[in-house]
């Protein structure tokens, strides 16, 4: 194989993973010939599309229906994804072949103010478009108005650095760190703004695939499987075989308020899930471990126990 095209969307984000997809098969194929195509997506273009209220946005094939078009089309070899844009199921004929080095999962709050998530003032505005996080900062803090705030990353740090009554955003450490951004100090500037960054990864449980690029071919393509099998990190496609198959079994997408963290120790895989029901409701939480090789059944598990 001489020449390999790979599609992405057109944010800063979504480009810098396929800068990163498109070194990795470099590495693996010194020589090839790497073209990519940039594609704009349903979920680019309709900013007016609620990703909260689940039954307006439509789930996850808004950010990925157009590549995986092209992928069935035959005009591109992979699809670069990130991972928890994807629905639980994937079409006919594609697959999943294989995930890059799964970056820190954690979400951070990027506040004006607040060093800690304790310290946000009671009833502090904070802005994010995911429901997962929306519905686990209520529980947290019952006092926060929550916005839904959509736009790529720099869009959101701009409105955020604009206005006088947001205390601050959500965004995932992967994410941030994939494009540049040096968090190690707990400040994240964005000029003429400097923001305090704030880990959460003590507070909430990240999406199902968060931090993970996913690279989804056709199932019948077997010259591109090959290649793309040799940039598949193990562990990271453990993990996600577990939390995509509760995924699956959850009938779930983007506006399922569900959270996972996935822990590989040795040959141990251990999960522990949060989910949400009804606003009226406590969440309901669980935890499941077992063996590394069988991690759809402990998947299955910690399904039974939610």
């Amino acid at each position: 194989m001489t020449r390999f095209i790979l599609g992405t969307r057109g944010s800063a984000l979504a480009l810098a993973q396929a800068e990163l997809t498109r070194a990795a098969l470099l590495a693996a194929l010194p020589g090839l010939e790497v073209e990519q195509k940039v594609f704009v997506t349903r979920g680019d273009v309709k900013l007016d599309l609620s990703l909260i209220r689940a039954a307006e946005a439509g789930g996850k094939g808004l950010f990925t229906k157009e590549l995986e078009d092209a992928l069935l089309g035959g005009t591109i070899d992979v699809a670069v994804h990130s991972l928890k844009d994807l629905p639980g199921h994937n079409p006919p004929g594609l697959a999943i072949t294989a995930v890059l080095e799964r970056a820190p999962t954690a979400d951070v709050l990027i506040a004006k103010d607040a060093r800690t998530f304790e310290a946000l003032p009671h009833g502090a505005v904070i802005g994010t478009s995911s429901i997962r996080r929306a519905r686990q900062l209520r529980w947290l803090r019952p006092d926060l108005v929550i916005e839904e705030w959509r736009g790529n990353v720099q869009t959101r740090l701009r409105k955020l650095g604009e206005s006088d009554r947001v205390a601050g955003i959500i965004l995932a450490q992967a994410g941030l760190e994939r494009l540049g951004y040096d968090l190690a100090a707990g400040a994240l500037d964005f000029a003429p703004w400097s923001f305090r960054a704030v880990p959460l990864g003590g507070h909430l449980l990240p999406a199902i695939g968060q931090g993970a690029i996913a690279l989804q071919s056709r199932a019948d393509r077997a010259e591109v499987t090959a290649l793309l099998q040799k940039l598949d990190h193990p562990a990271t496609h453990t993990a996600i075989r577990a939390e995509r198959e509760l995924q699956r079994l959850l009938a779930g997408d983007c506006g399922l308020p569900v959270g996972v963290r996935t822990t590989l120790t040795g040959d141990r895989l251990h999960l522990r899930a949060i989910l949400f029901g009804p606003e009226t409701e406590p969440p309901k939480t669980a935890e499941a471990e077992g063996p590394a090789t069988t991690p759809e059944a402990i998947a299955a598990e910690l399904f039974a126990r939610l």
